[in-house]
């Protein structure tokens, strides 16, 4: 690239893009225009529209350029200075923890902030405020694949392996994903894996633009993913297709689990998920016919109150078939949003202290405690999930500090939510855009965006990436840590919140050394140079074992180095040390839990929380579409964007359309036990007869989120944001 474009990455999805920035001509659009970088080697310069629209955001019509304040004369909101902002905001916080206690003060985050400004807000809310209750929107995205992960791997990464193996494996189930539209970069890897002989299966009660792609497109009933599992499974072990020596020798749990799969026969799966039994058993053959397997996972199976059960089924059919800890074979997740990853490992969430410690073992908060220059009795326990924490806005939460979220439009069941964040006492937003849940505010803080700051995310690989500063934030805007440095000495921090996201970093590669995500070996010179870095890296060298080769992508539980190239001599003692290559691959020597070994987890099939009946006979399922992101807080803002998708809808079968009496384009209300939402009605076959989609993007009367259940996975605590029971009515045109 020229001297003039700045290499970064896109500011939304996991899949984090690699793209430039240039200075654009005069006039009065943004300072810069998106252009491709083409060596980046995730996307390799493709852009879907979000990631090309993106400066659009820059200009200043488009996005907050002045502290707001709520009046209390008029309750309008109206510009303040930011002294008087970040004052007022001190002093709800402070008001709050003095009259009803550290944890009547909460934190709620976002998984699209920095590894920089997470780290900062849960040191935040640790250290300054003294509470427990903080958690952020990334619970709700893929919390049950990282339970999963956890119990059966001993480590959470999203996908242990790079994307580029995807394009090399032989066959990959897809489980509830839409990359074509949620992803369209990474859809190349799905069309290479064909190129190559590759086959693919793609799970989803919707014939979508990448169940098109598929060889074979399975189709269950919503919150049946778990008895789907369970079917294949049943069939792997009926047909003599373990491998016998890899469970024996890589795994334990595994009577416990084969157990549990036998009692779902085919037949009994056909009935729950309405899947064909010649389809399971095709789908067994070309899994297991295979050289080599993987299984992604996305929000479909996870969003589910039995999440983390069925995410472990999907993991229990690679461990008994020898597909995991093997190169080019393996489960992964396709993480959601643009830092989901790096989002929830550095301590914004409940339960977790950065380098994805646990918050509860004494000898992490003596880590972290000491790095922080704090005693570690000071800290405090894990705090509540996400949407527990948001329920208990009003009540036990008096004030709340929100960065990076709309949970008004992103929360299930949203008009409750929405409730409570309005029975609050005080609540501070900081955003670029004055979203659904910033109107509701106390005080309005306007931050810098993606191209106006430095610092890192991780994607869904597990790389640690460097987004730069490109552009001068507007003037009255400042970012997030400067914010966090500002209250933190309103409330008596004058010192330990550092507004430089280097140095931010590298406080936080001291708090990670040592724990399981452990970037102590990263530094941002490294991520420039090498296109990131994938964690675990630590700071000292990785020995390499006997007889294998020391290369980006070795086989090991992480790529190694002997110091050595070619033609150097054997004597190389006076070297000095090569620092760790980082860990493309994971789990190939031995997994990530006390013996080594992989988990079975004995799961079964149970229905979904929320079943239909006679008064709500449809199934609701929800999701994204290819022009927007998240809650829409950004892109509801950018043209070329809207006129692609300009509003809500509900997609419904002819079948379903015809009993109904509603045409296409007709409006329909879909109401369930939580509340009612309206939009156009989109007729289409690809949906199964008995299940509606609506995209939640939108606020207003077709929010989608008005609908859905919030009751929890056990394990996880992510609501259940794919299955519920609804009703259609028809609704005359006005």
């Amino acid at each position: 690239m020229d001297a003039a474009t700045v290499e970064t990455h896109c500011p939304y999805c996991a899949l984090q893009c690699g793209m430039g920035l240039r200075p654009a001509g005069r006039g009065a659009g943004p300072a810069v225009e998106v252009v491709e970088r083409t060596a980046f080697p995730v996307n390799r310069g493709a852009l879907c529209g979000k990631g090309r629209t993106a400066a659009e955001l820059l200009t200043p019509g488009a996005r907050l350029s002045s502290p707001l304040v709520r009046e209390a004369a008029t309750g309008e909101l109206v510009p303040a200075g930011w002294d008087e902002a970040l004052d007022r905001v001190a002093d709800g916080l402070r008001r709050a923890g003095a009259a009803h206690g550290k944890d009547a003060v909460a934190v709620f985050g976002g998984g699209g902030l920095t590894n920089e400004k997470a780290y900062t807000l849960g040191k935040f809310a640790r250290v300054v405020l003294g509470t427990s209750q903080i958690d952020y929107n990334g619970r709700f995205c893929m919390s049950s694949a990282a339970a999963a992960h956890g119990r059966a791997f001993g480590l959470d990464r999203g996908l242990p392996f790079p994307l580029a193996d995807v394009a090399r494996t032989g066959c990959v189930i897809l489980v509830g994903s839409n990359l074509a539209e949620t992803m369209p970069p990474a859809l190349r890897y799905l069309t290479e894996l064909k190129e190559n002989g590759g086959r693919l299966i793609v799970v989803d009660p919707r014939r979508t633009r990448t169940a098109e792609q598929a060889d074979l497109h399975l189709a269950p009933r919503p919150g049946t993913d778990l008895a789907l599992a369970l079917g294949l499974l049943h069939l792997v072990v009926a047909q003599g297709r373990t491998d016998e020596e890899f469970i024996a020798e890589r795994t334990s749990g595994w009577p416990e689990a084969r157990a549990a799969a036998m009692a779902h026969w085919p037949e009994m799966v056909e009935r729950i998920t309405g899947v064909p039994v010649p389809q399971l058993r095709e789908a067994v053959r070309m899994f297991c016919d295979a050289p080599s397997s993987m299984v992604l996972t996305a929000r479909g199976p996870e969003q589910q109150a039995k999440g983390t059960d069925t995410v472990g089924a999907w993991i229990n059919l690679c461990l008994a078939t020898g597909r995991a800890g093997r190169e080019l074979s393996g489960y992964g997740c396709l993480t959601g949003q643009g830092n989901g990853q790096g989002g929830r490992e550095h301590g914004q969430k409940a339960d977790q202290l950065p380098g994805y410690r646990k918050l509860d073992d004494p000898a992490a908060r003596r880590h972290v405690a000491q790095v922080w220059g704090v005693e570690a009795e000071s800290l405090p326990g894990p705090g509540r999930s996400a949407y527990e924490l948001l329920e208990a806005l009003g009540g036990e939460v008096r004030a709340l500090l929100l960065m990076g979220s709309n949970p008004v439009v992103s929360a299930p069941r949203a008009a409750h939510v929405e409730g409570r964040i309005r029975s609050l006492d005080f609540l501070a937003v900081a955003d670029v855009v004055l979203s659904e849940t910033a109107q509701l505010a106390d005080v309005v803080l306007p931050v810098a965006q993606w191209a106006e700051e430095t610092g890192t995310t991780t994607n869904l690989e597990g790389r640690v990436l460097l987004r730069r500063r490109a552009v001068d934030p507007p003037p009255g805007v400042r970012t997030d840590l400067e914010v966090l440095g500002g209250l933190a000495a309103r409330l008596g921090h004058a010192k330990g919140f550092p507004s430089d996201p280097e140095e931010v970093f590298d406080e936080l590669r001291r708090a990670s050394a040592g724990g399981p995500a452990d970037y102590s070996g990263i530094t941002y010179g490294r991520i420039a140079a090498e296109d990131g870095v994938f964690w675990p890296c630590p700071a000292g060298p990785e020995p390499a074992a006997d007889g294998e080769p020391a290369a980006d992508g070795a086989p090991g539980g992480g790529p190694a180095t002997n110091g050595m190239s070619d033609g150097e001599p054997a004597d190389s003692a006076a070297a000095p040390p090569v620092p760790h290559p980082g860990t493309p691959r994971l789990f190939l020597d031995r997994f990530a839990t006390p013996d080594g070994r992989a988990r079975f987890v004995p799961v079964a099939h149970r229905p979904a929380a929320e079943e239909t009946d006679t008064a709500y006979p449809v199934v609701l399922t929800t999701g994204r579409v290819l022009a927007q992101y998240q809650s829409g807080a950004q892109t509801r803002r950018v043209a070329e964007l809207n006129a692609a998708e300009p509003g809500p809808y509900v997609q419904l079968h002819p079948q379903l359309a015809e009993r109904l009496g509603v045409a296409d384009g007709e409006p329909v209300a879909v109401v369930s036990r939580r509340g009612r939402a309206v939009a156009p009605a989109r007729v289409s076959g690809t949906i199964r007869p008995d299940t509606v989609f609506m995209p939640f993007h939108w606020a207003g009367e077709g929010r989608a989120n008005s609908l859905t259940n919030p009751a929890l996975d056990p394990v996880s605590r992510m609501p259940e944001f794919k299955v519920c029971a609804v009703r259609l009515e028809r609704v005359e045109p006005v």
